[in-house]
Parts: structure tokens; C-alpha cells; sequence
């Protein structure tokens, strides 16, 4: 039987500026997300959309969720196949596409890490597990557009 995993979140609107939602412009996208126990994230919509630039926004972050999933299984994998990682950075990039009437949605997301992996470390062995992180990722397994992966790597030393 499959194991069931609930997870929670709050997401609380910030942006009343004091007439609420009388129009269009006189409300802010400001959020806060929050879970028990872990520190507050600062959200907004995307700058298009009249968002705070310095705020996360659900585009950003649903490409960072992509990619964290995506390393967490790959570093998990690498671990227990004797792969050592010394090194992991993904420049993720997300394409979405607006609608004409306002809605959207992605068309794809292409995660890009640069791994750097021991001398010793077998590099076929360290590409082939991207597939297989690909296969076990929550969150691609989820998504309904391509999630592709394009890693580059480097031996140290």
C-alpha cells in the first residue's frame, strides 16, 4: 500500500492598502508563506503582474521546487551509488506563457546544474543518475509540461 505524506503551508495576503480590493491598482500582490516551525518566505506576484521584485512569486518558485526535487534525489542517489558530490548549482529557467485573456501556463522548465565530483568519482555513473533523479521527483511527476535537465560536470582536481 502507498504511504500517504500530507503537507500544509499558509499563505497570508499583505497587501491591503487600505481600500482592500476597490480596483485593480490599489491593492498590493504582497504575501507571506509560512509553515509551522520555519521561517517566513516573502511572496508577490511576478513584476508583470504587479508584484515586488524583491519577493518571491509562485512562477519562481514552483521552478525552485523543480529543482530542488530534481538535486535532492540526485545527491541522494549519488550517495548511495558512490558518487561523491562536492559541488551543486542548478540555474533553473521556467517558460510560461500568458494567454490572452490573462491566465497562462508553463510550457517547460529546464533545470541546468554544474556538478563538480570527485577525481575518484565515476562520471558515467554520475550522469546516468540524473535520469533516474528525473524518474523519482516528486514534484516533475506532478507537473503537467516537460521537465528537462541539461547537467554539466566537472572532476576536481
Amino acid at each position: 500500500m502507498a504511504k500517504l505524506h500530507h503537507y500544509t503551508a499558509a499563505v497570508r495576503w499583505t497587501g491591503n492598502l487600505g481600500t482592500g480590493t476597490s480596483s485593480y491598482k490599489d491593492y498590493s500582490r504582497n504575501h507571506e508563506i509560512s509553515a509551522p516551525g520555519k521561517p517566513v518566505i516573502p511572496g508577490s506576484s511576478d513584476p508583470a503582474f504587479r508584484g515586488d521584485p524583491a519577493r518571491y512569486n509562485p512562477e519562481e518558485m514552483l521552478v525552485a521546487s523543480l529543482s530542488t526535487c530534481h538535486m535532492l534525489w540526485y545527491l541522494h542517489l549519488c550517495a548511495v551509488n558512490k558518487v561523491v558530490v562536492l559541488d551543486y548549482q542548478d540555474n533553473a529557467v521556467g517558460i510560461m506563457e500568458e494567454a490572452v485573456d490573462g491566465g497562462g501556463r508553463f510550457l517547460e522548465v529546464t533545470l541546468q546544474p554544474l556538478i563538480t565530483v570527485s577525481a575518484e568519482s565515476d562520471l558515467e555513473t554520475a550522469k546516468h543518475l540524473h535520469h533516474e533523479a528525473h524518474e523519482k521527483c516528486f514534484i516533475a511527476n506532478s507537473v503537467n509540461f516537460p521537465v528537462r535537465c541539461e547537467p554539466a560536470f566537472h572532476k576536481a582536481g
